[in-house]
């Protein structure tokens, strides 16, 4: 006999089945013991009566202990009914009981949401916080979510490609994750803030379609809703211009939520549209929560966000991206760029999609002309030599014939946590960092050994403490 989930039991009345899961929890009601047993597919009853196979050990069965018992399924009677689960209509009867496994105490309750549990404690048992129905459910949704993309871009002619982790490091914004070379002293990887500059090389490799369930990087200080590594939804398309990536990505977004929150109402098909400078003047922020009603957590209000300056100024005067530097200046704006004339005025060809308040994806069309990506890199100030260290490569590329292209990254994190109706994307992430990228669980960021030292070359020179 092999083991069925417990949300097949139904589908076996009068049958013997074999059952195996976690003891959710146990009452006795008289001579009567009732233990729910769970796995990840659900609940079922399990009933011992003193007659029952196994009844001694079921007077030892605690929270959290591991079993596999072979049970006859046989219906509630009418009385006995619980709607509210759908196992409710039948009950298990053993006849052979096994403990796999016992458990200590949990310091955490696992039989509720955990909302009103302390994230640390959380954080530091994620393997027992996962093991709660909203957990499960979360990790679910996330699962069926990302399939669903799978199968959608397969279709439509992507190719998923993986592209490196052990990177380059180069100014894209944000800090970069550094891993020490052993074999090549005083040298260094970077990991990816996002597989930005892999993706355009797979334009210029020939790829046309491409795509990618992308772990990214990011050294950043504490802030908000953020992670040090997230997920996202990479996209590249050769041969295309703005409307046919906005349009790829819009007729994705309606169909995944169809399928995977059909619960979900999208407030208004097509997605409207503002311009950054009508974003700004009409809701001061630039990506507005269009949701006529804010407080049904099942209404989706997408909307496109265009026409973002290309350049802003820096604290001390000079220019930096407001996206990223690979970005195309809209058409009008190329010769203005390749002159570095007013560049303030430049207007990119960035277009963001925000869903209920929230940036959950933004893309461009890229510079695919070696010309046009050394004038934004020398906007921004750096030097012919910086431009060869850090760019070359790409520049290089650039030279043998790129062709147009222009994609999109989504934050699947963000997607699925409003998806859900999640508070933050901690709560659909199977092991998190806590919001000082700590991993409590695994106790890391952690010192390394001297000998893990001296074999990178690194010395750790330790801070002098402050004074006062």
């Amino acid at each position: 006999m092999s083991r069925i989930s417990i949300s097949e039991t139904p589908n076996h009345i009068d049958e013997v089945v074999e059952v195996s899961g976690w003891v959710h929890n146990r009452r006795d009601h008289g001579k009567l013991i009732f233990i729910d047993l769970r796995d990840r597919s659900g609940i079922a009853q399990v009933v011992f009566a003193p007659s029952t196979p196994g009844y001694d050990l079921a007077q030892k069965l605690r929270s959290e202990w591991v079993l596999s018992l072979r049970a006859k399924v046989a219906k509630r009677p009418d009385k006995m009914i619980n709607p509210e689960i759908p196992t409710g209509t039948i009950e298990l009867q053993p006849e052979d009981l096994i403990v796999l496994n016992e458990s200590a105490a949990t310091p955490i309750l696992i039989d509720n949401d955990g909302r009103e549990i302390g994230e640390e404690a959380r954080m530091q048992y994620r393997y027992l916080d996962l093991r709660r129905e909203r957990m499960r459910d979360n990790l679910i949704l996330r699962h069926r979510l990302i399939k669903f993309i799978r199968d959608y871009l397969d279709q439509a002619g992507f190719l998923e490609v993986e592209t490196p982790i052990l990177t380059k490091s180069t100014p894209e914004g944000a800090r970069d994750y550094v891993v020490p070379s052993r074999l090549y002293p005083g040298k260094f990887f970077a990991l990816p803030q996002a597989p930005q500059q892999y993706k355009q090389l797979l334009m210029v490799a020939g790829v046309e379609k491409y795509f990618q369930i992308a772990r990214c990087f990011r050294d950043e200080d504490t802030r908000g809703d953020r992670q040090p590594e997230f997920t996202q939804l990479d996209l590249e398309m050769s041969f295309v211009e703005r409307e046919a990536v906005i349009a790829l990505n819009e007729a994705l977004l309606i169909e995944l939520v169809k399928t995977v929150a059909p619960e979900k109402k999208i407030q208004q098909i097509p997605f409207p549209r503002l311009t950054y400078a009508e974003a700004m003047e009409k809701y001061q922020i630039d990506r507005p929560d269009l949701r006529a009603d804010k407080n049904s957590p099942n209404l989706l209000a997408f909307c496109w966000v265009t026409d973002f300056p290309f350049f802003e100024k820096t604290k001390t005067g000079g220019w930096t991206f407001t996206h990223n530097p690979f970005s195309a200046p809209k058409p009008e704006f190329m010769e203005q760029l390749l002159a570095k004339q007013a560049v303030g005025d430049i207007i990119t060809s960035q277009y963001d999609i925000v869903l209920n308040g929230f940036e959950i994806g933004g893309g461009s069309i890229r510079n695919h002309r070696p010309e046009a990506l050394r004038a934004v890199l020398e906007v921004i100030g750096l030097s012919a030599a910086q431009i060869e260290s850090n760019f070359g490569h790409i520049l290089e590329a650039f030279s043998f014939g790129a062709p147009p292209h222009g994609g999109i990254a989504w934050g699947l994190d963000r997607l699925v946590a409003l998806l859900a109706n999640e508070p933050n994307i901690r709560e659909v992430m199977a092991f998190p960092k806590t919001g000082d990228a700590r991993d409590l669980m695994m106790q890391s960021p952690s010192e390394l050994s001297p000998e893990q030292l001296a074999e990178l070359h690194l010395l750790v020179k330790t801070p002098k403490p402050k004074n006062g």
